[in-house]
């Protein structure tokens, strides 16, 4: 048995339904845990290690510029070929839980891209990386015309915890008069709350790698600083108090999930009485910053279009459903797009892995189908309205 069967073994998974990439990735998180708690090795410095290892991606169209908005570091990807019209621009947040993660370029070779090299935990403890991209964004948005963008034309965009940071942002900037206001915002597999752990896609995929039920919190909770020896009352809803949960389940409900998503390995979940201590402990839990699924419906009402990208095989996918109902419930235009074989970290697979992350032929084939199936997504239903 090797490695990867191991591994799926484990968690109850077959080898043949995901890549050796998603299977690999969860395997590297579990070694990285285990080295961490007998004092080897830190969980954060090996996985960051481990990320640096893979390789950039290099484009002969492309111009790379490593700039500083303020204090943020940001990177640039800008198109070689001159240009007599404005661009378009998209402000990209890479995912990592705010504690590792690094910038890639995106794959729009007519737009000027710019990542955010926010500051990471435990480091720099939350809310720094919102602050960061908030701050590189406001910074951007104001000198978009110096570097040849439309600044009517600006997209925010980010993935997994990326896009948390996204709609965080987008959220920041709906009061402000004196910006341009964003064309759209781009939400892929975000993480949206942190009220209910056992929606149906929390239940249903609660062992698939790489991004288990388990391992999503415990990864958030580190993120904010929050006591681990608390996440088997947070998983069961304990940290949110009566007057939260009256407020909240106007919009986290497993009832907004459409029934198509709750035919398999889905169990209505008893509700638990609130623990005080919990509940002061994982109060950042609540923040709109960390879960922009809570913010106000003055705030909501006021978002730019949205696309949003989700996987049926990701405890996230149902966070990216809610906010997809809260959005169109006030009138915000929707695009979404879910990939039914799609699992946690798909774009990641845009990479050209070689080795035991290689990916069979057929799954090649399929997950190059999915990117292009998301590039006409945000193409063409995005961007070409204003060409």
């Amino acid at each position: 048995m090797d490695i990867n069967e191991e591994f799926c073994r484990r968690n109850q998974y077959e080898t043949k339904t995901l890549p050796k990439f998603a299977l690999i990735c969860g395997f590297f998180y579990h070694q990285a845990a285990f080295l961490d708690k007998v004092g080897i090795i830190s969980e954060v410095r090996l996985l960051r290690t481990l990320m640096e290892t893979i390789p950039p991606r290099k484009d002969k169209r492309l111009l790379i510029t490593d700039l500083k908005f303020e204090r943020v570091k940001v990177r640039i990807y800008q198109p070689k070929t001159s240009n007599n019209s404005q661009r378009r621009g998209i402000l990209y947040c890479h995912g990592g839980i705010g504690r590792f993660g690094s910038i890639r370029k995106n794959d729009y070779a007519k737009t000027l891209s710019l990542l955010f090299r926010y500051r990471l935990a435990p480091e720099h403890p939350f809310p720094a990386q919102f602050e960061d991209c908030l701050t590189a964004a406001i910074h951007f948005l104001k000198t978009a015309q110096d570097h040849g963008v439309d600044p009517s034309r600006i997209v925010i965009c980010g993935d997994s915890s990326g896009g948390t940071l996204a709609a965080a942002v987008a959220q920041a900037l709906v009061n402000r008069r004196d910006l341009p206001k964003p064309r759209a915002q781009i939400l892929i597999y975000p993480f949206l709350q942190c009220v209910d752990f056992n929606l149906p896609s929390y239940q249903q995929n609660a062992g698939i790698p790489f991004l288990l039920r388990e391992r999503t919190l415990t990864l958030g909770m580190k993120y904010i600083n929050v006591d681990l020896c608390f996440i088997k009352e947070i998983l069961k809803g304990r940290h949110i108090s009566e007057d939260q949960r009256l407020k909240y389940q106007k919009w986290v409900s497993p009832d907004y999930i459409p029934q198509e998503f709750k035919t398999k390995a889905y169990k209505p979940s008893p509700t638990c009485p609130p623990l005080k201590e919990v509940c002061e402990v994982a109060k950042a839990a609540t923040d709109p910053v960390f879960s922009p699924l809570l913010a106000e419906d003055s705030v909501i009402a006021q978002l730019p279009e949205t696309f949003i990208l989700t996987c049926e095989l990701d405890v996230l996918r149902d966070d990216g459903l809610l906010y997809k109902k809260r959005l169109e419930d006030h009138g915000i235009k929707v695009t979404w797009c879910h990939l039914q074989e799609g699992f946690h970290g798909n774009m990641f697979l845009d990479f050209p892995f070689q080795g035991p992350c290689q990916m069979p032929l057929q799954t090649k084939e399929n997950h190059g189908e999915n990117f292009k199936k998301i590039k006409v997504h945000i193409n063409f239903k995005l961007f070409t309205r204003d060409e």
